[in-house]
């Protein structure tokens, strides 16, 4: 068992560190990667259903370059390397039209894959043929459904709907829906694009974040940082007007024509003189006429002048700015009295006059417009450190700044070193105190008898002999006495020889056993003096 713990141990504490290489691949990507990995021979592991692929840290930008070069991963669904296969010889223009179809809409899904929080994404275009001899055009339309990490922005989605729209021909962004994951429509192509309640509530929206942005960041640099809220509201007149007005300078005019007509005539009343037969004859003289003669002469000029005319058509777009409404809270001061209590001072009239000017100018103020900005002062409920705070690590210094990943890694093999401790103090050393316990008990015994603990074995009619064992061991002496066995210690008074007499012997016995056989011979020799030895 403690030989597993310390081979995990140690297997663990090589194991190289793991690293992401890809997330959120398709099982499709996943495979290949695998396969070019175990051609590479590298270690890898993978994880949450084959979506994530872990790789040794060290080795993570090299794989990811080598994988580019391989084209992978190929971020799911099939883009134009469709057209690479070589049995498109006799593929029917249906299949080739479906093929073209199914590679703009993968090459679309990647592209909008790269978005920031945009996780997954599936586009389906509709490109209707156009029928013969019909004047009417049915018009493209496409539908994106899309995998969040989190909630995307109006601008983001706008984006989406222009990016499609603009990769196929003749397809209009409003004529694009966009659906989330969970069924919530982010776009309607049945709705133009600019004119919903959303866009304009996302205006506005951004309008007022940027303008609270400006405040927080002149303001701070003020009051300090975290010591100040910022509100701002802002009104738009969504109503589109377009007025036309014509001006005429009376003091400005060219003459443009002019024309003069004349007319003259005359005419002759008759006389009284009497009408007579004679005076019809041929050849009669007719009497004098003494009529009255009337002549008239008229004159007529008509002139025309230019004036000078100027025509002004103005056009005011939806969307501008009616009014704007800043709230800015501030917070006093705070310092240390002689006692080291944090005392609270507020700000004077004219701090805050010059805040409020500071404000006005970030946000533009316009007093004919109805702006209003208020700045009040206020004790916030925390109050700040008073400590000072340290500033970044330079020299050698910036090489003790680690990161997470350096944290839970040293933690890691903190945990896996108390816990080998552990083991060695609970389970080693008393093993190993258990084994060495008898030899230095023994070593102890013999050391204080001087020359040693002698053991003597008696047996009957036999010569005393005596067999010295190895350097630091006892010395054995055989005696041919009797079959008693008795051990004697010299230093009885010292060391209780009844606690040790057990060991001694089995000690005793086994070096006789080892003595016997490491000189086999002169063991055979004792034997065959005792047994030729003559009862006593």
């Amino acid at each position: 068992m403690l030989a597993g713990f310390f081979s995990f141990l140690i297997v663990r504490a090589t194991t190289p560190e793991m690293a992401p290489l890809f997330t959120d691949l398709s099982l499709d990507d996943s495979a290949s990667i695998v396969k070019d990995l175990d051609r590479q021979g590298v270690t890898y592991s993978i994880k949450n259903d084959g979506a994530i692929v872990m790789v040794p840290k060290d080795k993570v930008m090299r794989l990811r370059m080598t994988l580019a070069e391989a084209g992978l991963p190929k971020g799911g669904g099939v883009g134009y390397e469709i057209f690479d296969k070589s049995d498109a010889l006799g593929a029917t223009s249906f299949i080739q039209n479906i093929n073209k179809l199914r590679a703009l809409e993968g090459e679309l899904s990647r592209t909008i894959r790269s978005i920031d929080r945009v996780e997954a994404a599936r586009v389906h275009l509709v490109l209707p043929d156009r029928p013969l001899f019909s004047r009417d055009k049915v018009e493209p339309s496409a539908s994106i459904v899309l995998r969040l990490r989190g909630t995307l922005e109006r601008g983001q989605i706008r984006a989406i709907r222009h990016l499609v729209a603009t990769a196929v021909n003749g397809l209009k962004p409003e004529r694009i829906s966009i659906v989330d994951e969970n069924g919530n429509l982010l776009a309607d192509g049945a709705e133009p694009d600019g004119v919903n309640s959303a866009a304009t509530d996302d205006r506005r929206a951004a309008y007022e974040r940027r303008l609270r942005q400006q405040v927080e960041t002149i303001v701070s640099s003020v009051v300090g940082a975290g010591r100040s809220r910022v509100e701002v509201a802002a009104e738009f007149d969504m109503n589109r007007i377009t007025q036309t007005s014509d001006k005429y300078d009376p003091d400005s005019r060219v003459l443009r024509s002019s024309q003069t007509r004349e007319e003259q005539s005359s005419s002759t009343q008759p006389g009284d003189s009497p009408a007579s037969v004679s005076s019809e004859l041929p050849g009669a003289q007719k009497p004098a006429d003494n009529g009255q003669k009337e002549s008239n002469k008229k004159t007529e000029e008509i002139v025309n002048y230019e004036i000078s005319r100027t025509t002004k058509t103005e056009v005011t777009e939806a969307g501008r700015v009616s009014r704007i409404s800043a709230a800015v809270l501030v917070d006093g001061t705070y310092s240390k009295n002689d006692k080291g209590e944090v005392v609270y001072t507020p700000r004077s009239k004219e701090e805050l006059d010059r805040i409020a000017a500071l404000v006005r100018s970030a946000i533009g103020y316009d007093e004919k417009r109805g702006d209003h900005v208020e700045v009040v002062n206020l004790r916030f409920a925390q109050a700040p450190a008073m400590s000072a705070g340290s500033g970044q690590a330079t020299g050698w210094m910036s090489y003790l700044q680690f990161d997470k990943e350096d944290i839970m890694r040293f933690a890691e093999l903190g945990v896996m070193a108390l816990l080998g401790l552990i083991v060695l103090f609970t389970a080693v050393r008393p093993l190993v105190r258990r084994i060495i316990t008898p030899d230095d008990a023994a070593g102890t015994a013999i050391a204080a008898g001087g020359a040693g603990v002698a053991g003597v074995i008696a047996a009957p009619t036999l010569a005393p002999m005596t067999v010295e064992g190895e350097t630091g061991g006892p010395n054995v002496s055989i005696v041919g006495s009797g079959e008693q066995v008795a051990i004697s210690n010299r230093t009885s008074t010292m060391i209780d020889v009844a606690k040790v007499q057990g060991q001694v012997h089995a000690q005793s016995v086994q070096k006789v056993g080892e003595l016997a056989e490491k000189n086999p011979h002169e063991a055979v020799s004792i034997i065959r003096s005792w047994l030729h030895e003559d009862a006593a």
